[in-house]
């Protein structure tokens, strides 16, 4: 890594590793992994209710972890960019050694 970052960067880290630290923020991402959903459809997936998932998506978004794209009345949503993906690749891959 090399040189250390500042104390700003290290900050923004923690609260970005911090949002994975939520067991239902985690399953949407990882059904988000599969393509664009929309909230019913990931409710439906989670078996949970469609409150409880928007509540999630506004934090994932807020943190440029999901995008929300507009088709027609609906909202679907996805992962913002493969990084996203491949840091989940790289948590599970640790855990499942």
């Amino acid at each position: 890594m090399g040189k250390m970052p500042n104390d700003e960067t290290l900050y923004d880290l923690s609260e970005f590793y911090k949002v994975f630290g939520d067991y239902t923020r985690v399953k949407i991402l990882c059904v988000l992994r599969d393509g664009e959903l929309c909230v019913q459809d990931i409710a439906s997936k989670l078996n949970m209710t469609q409150s409880a998932i928007s509540h999630q998506l506004r934090v994932l978004k807020a943190n440029s972890l999901v995008l929300g794209r507009r088709d027609g009345k609906a909202i679907l949503y996805s992962l913002a960019d493969d990084h996203i993906a491949g840091i989940l690749d790289m948590g599970l891959e640790h855990i499942l050694e």
